[in-house]
C-alpha cells in the first residue's frame, strides 16, 4: 500500500512538472486553446492532489477498509422512511462517482414509501476512512410530498458507518457461540420467498447481538450476509469498548444519538446543506443529494488533523 502511494505521488509530481511546461508554452505562444487545456488539466490535478492529501490524513487502523453503511428511518412514518431512502440513494451515487462497488445487502421497505432500514456494503480503497464522518443523524426540512396541505416537515434518519472486519484477523468466534435460525421472509419477493424458510437470523450468544437477512432468494446467501453483518457489529462492539476505556483517561466522549444531528438539509424555505460539526455549508442541495459529498468529507477530515485517533 505504501509503495503504491509513493508511486502515485511521484506520478503526480511528474504531471505537475509537465503542466508547468505546458503553461509556460501557452503564455509564450499566446495560445488560447493551449491555455484552456492547461486550465482543464490544472483542475484535474488539483482534484487528484486534494484526494491524495485526504488519504494522508486517513491513518486510522481501519481507514483503508471497505465500509458497511446502515440506514434507519427515524420517528415520523412515511416522511422519515422516504428521507432514509433519499440518503440511501445519495451514498450509492457517491460510491458510483468514486468508482466504488456498492451492494445493498438487506432492506426493509417502508409501509407506503421509502425504507425502514437498509444495509449497504461499499467496497474500495479507504471507503471506511472517507465515509466514517457520515456516521450520525441527518435532518431534512422540506415541504412534504405526502401531506395533502403540502406543509413543511422535519424528518430524521440515522446513518451508521462501520468498517468491514477481516474475520481471521479481527475476530475469533467459536462455532458454539453462534446460533443460526431460519424463518419465512416477510418482505416482498414473490411466492418463492413466502413459501420457503430462506430468511436467516444469526445470534452471537455471549453478547446477544443479532443480524438478519431475508433479501436473497438463497438461504445460503442470506446466511453468508447475516454473518458478515454480525461480524461487523461485533467488531464495532470491540472498538466501542476500547474507545470508552480511552475516553475515561482522556475526557468527554460523545455518542451518536438521535438528538445529535450532524448535518441538516434544508429544501424549504431556502436551499442549503450545513454540517454542524465543521460549519461547512453549500447552497446546491440538489447536488449534495445526488452524491456530491466530497466538500463535507474533506472539511471533516481536516478538522480532525491532530485529534487522537
Amino acid at each position: 500500500m505504501k509503495k503504491n502511494l509513493v508511486h502515485t505521488w511521484r506520478e503526480l509530481e511528474r504531471e505537475v512538472a509537465d503542466l508547468y511546461d505546458m503553461a509556460v508554452l501557452a503564455v509564450e505562444e499566446d495560445d488560447y486553446s493551449l491555455q484552456a487545456e492547461t486550465q482543464r488539466e490544472l483542475k484535474k490535478l488539483t482534484s487528484q492532489f486534494d484526494r491524495l492529501e485526504n488519504q494522508l490524513i486517513l491513518s486510522g487502523d481501519y481507514d483503508a477498509r471497505n465500509a458497511m453503511v446502515t440506514f434507519h428511518a427515524g420517528a415520523g412514518g412515511t416522511e422519515s422512511q422516504d428521507w432514509a431512502n433519499i440518503l440511501l440513494r445519495m451514498y450509492l451515487r457517491w460510491a458510483e462517482r468514486h468508482n466504488y462497488h456498492s451492494q445493498i445487502l438487506d432492506v426493509s421497505p417502508g409501509e407506503e414509501a421509502g425504507i425502514k432500514s437498509a444495509i449497504v456494503e461499499i467496497k474500495g480503497d479507504y471507503a471506511y476512512g472517507y465515509l466514517k464522518c457520515e456516521h450520525g443523524v441527518h435532518r431534512l426540512v422540506r415541504l412534504s410530498p405526502f401531506d395533502a396541505d403540502h406543509a413543511r416537515h422535519t424528518s430524521f434518519a440515522l446513518v451508521e458507518v462501520l468498517p468491514e472486519p477481516e474475520k481471521e484477523i479481527d475476530l475469533q468466534i467459536p462455532p458454539e457461540d453462534l446460533r443460526i435460525d431460519t424463518f419465512r421472509s416477510s418482505g416482498p419477493g414473490g411466492q418463492h420467498m413466502q413459501k420457503t424458510s430462506s430468511a436467516i437470523r444469526a445470534t452471537h450468544l455471549p453478547t446477544g447481538l443479532i443480524a438478519t437477512c431475508q433479501s436473497q432468494r438463497s438461504q445460503h446467501q442470506n446466511k453468508e450476509t447475516a454473518l458478515r453483518i454480525l461480524y461487523t457489529r461485533l467488531l464495532e462492539l470491540e472498538r466501542t469498548k476500547k474507545a470508552e476505556e480511552k475516553a475515561k483517561l482522556k475526557g468527554k466522549h460523545v455518542e451518536v444519538e438521535w438528538g445529535n444531528q450532524i448535518r441538516s438539509y434544508f429544501l424549504h424555505p431556502y436551499k442549503m446543506v450545513k454540517d454542524h460539526r465543521t460549519d461547512y455549508e453549500v447552497s446546491n442541495a440538489a447536488a449534495v443529494l445526488d452524491g456530491d459529498l466530497d466538500g463535507f468529507i474533506a472539511a471533516y477530515l481536516r478538522s480532525q488533523v491532530g485529534e487522537d485517533k
